[in-house]
């Protein structure tokens, strides 16, 4: 039996058969692994589970009785119709084996840091989760997904979430579409028609209020991105950097935390977008800086980077990004600019810390521009 924990998530994959000669050794192994760690949620994923007895059956129940949140994923036919007939699919979450997408011989059409976009035929495409992200998570994002669309927010309509080899993935119904980097890369004739609906996405979703209660804070986890950003700065910049941070306007609207191009699909007139798992609440200064990080920030600390990871030039991208804040903003200011390029420093520090610990070049890179742009700014009002 393997096991994995991931942001409060235990997940234990089972193989083979539970009956009464596995399950004492099972429930041992269960025991052993999960008796030392803390956890909110207990999935066990029955993927590889080929017969469920009543001793089986018992492992279970002593699990849902301790972990209130205990769910099963993955059943099979045979072992779902067991669940559900002995009662156990009525009180916890139980949900049949997903379908299995092969994107072998499928279209990449969009790739970013934490997943790929595949088209599978000419009415769908399949985003593909890179990292291991956990079933609950996905369906969060779904959800979030869903309310953004019932308050106007365009974003495509998911089918259902899949499998793809190890990966989890999401189906989509998208009709002739391509990513919105692809139309700024192979339509320069169709330049300013995009930039303008760029804005005019970016402005729907930043005036749009949530329902969500208990949606991320986006403010929040930026103060706690200038914790680790504070150790490169002296004790007067940190805590001007602080100050800065605090004093932004708490708003309930939507930010997508993610929003560049290869989030964005084209469909016909539309923009649309496929991407929801960093969707939260709070200031657009926070939409902007996200989006500074892989337009600017990157490619300042590793020349070459957009045309490798975004597919496109450098030029076409920061002329994109400097009329997209032109027209978003109603106004051309270079304190804007600097201001959220103070934003985005801060979270690109953290990045880095997270995930480039090693790239000591882009960490020093983003401590500078941090430290200038914390010179030049008193106050981070876009006027948005």
């Amino acid at each position: 039996m393997k096991s994995r924990l991931n942001n409060g998530i235990m997940t234990l994959f089972f193989v083979g058969e539970l009956n009464s000669l596995t399950s004492p050794k099972i429930e041992k192994e269960i025991l052993e692994v999960i008796g030392k760690e803390k956890f909110q949620t207990l999935i066990l994923d029955f993927d590889d589970v080929t017969y469920l007895s009543s001793a089986g059956l018992r492992v279970v129940l002593k699990l849902k009785q301790n972990y209130a949140d205990t769910r099963i994923i993955n059943a099979s036919l045979d072992v779902y119709n067991v669940l559900s007939m002995t009662g156990f699919a009525s009180m916890m979450k139980v949900s049949k084996k997903l379908l299995t997408i092969d994107v072998s011989n499928a279209t990449l059409i969009g790739e970013g840091f934490f997943s790929q976009v595949y088209r599978i035929d000419k009415d769908t495409i399949i985003k593909v989760f890179r990292r291991e992200t956990d079933l609950p998570n996905i369906e969060r994002e779904l959800n979030l997904a869903k309310q953004a669309f019932i308050l106007g927010i365009p974003t495509a309509i998911s089918f259902d979430i899949v499998k793809v080899g190890d990966k989890y993935g999401v189906r989509f119904e998208m009709l002739d579409c391509a990513s919105l980097r692809d139309i700024f890369r192979d339509q320069p004739d169709r330049y300013e028609e995009m930039v303008q609906k760029y804005a005019n996405l970016l402005t729907t979703i930043n005036s749009t209020e949530t329902l969500d209660q208990n949606l991320p804070d986006i403010k929040a986890a930026w103060l706690e991105k200038a914790e680790v950003a504070a150790k490169y700065l002296t004790k007067e910049e940190g805590k001007k950097l602080f100050r800065l941070l605090n004093k932004v306007e708490d708003r309930e609207t939507f930010v997508h935390g993610d929003c560049h191009y290869k989030n964005i699909m084209v469909q016909g007139d539309d923009l649309l977008l496929i991407d929801m798992d960093t969707l939260s609440k709070g200031h657009p200064i926070f939409e902007l800086a996200s989006i500074y990080a892989p337009y600017v920030a990157f490619e300042e600390s590793d020349p070459g980077n957009t045309q490798r990871f975004m597919g496109i030039s450098s030029e076409i991208t920061q002329k994109m990004f400097h009329d997209l804040l032109r027209i978003y903003l109603g106004r051309n200011l270079e304190s804007d600019f600097a201001k959220i390029g103070l934003v985005g420093y801060a979270h690109m520090i953290w990045w880095n810390s997270l995930n480039a610990p090693d790239n000591t070049l882009q960490r020093d890179t983003c401590i500078a521009g941090l430290k200038h742009t914390l010179a030049q700014v008193e106050d981070l009002d876009i006027g948005k």
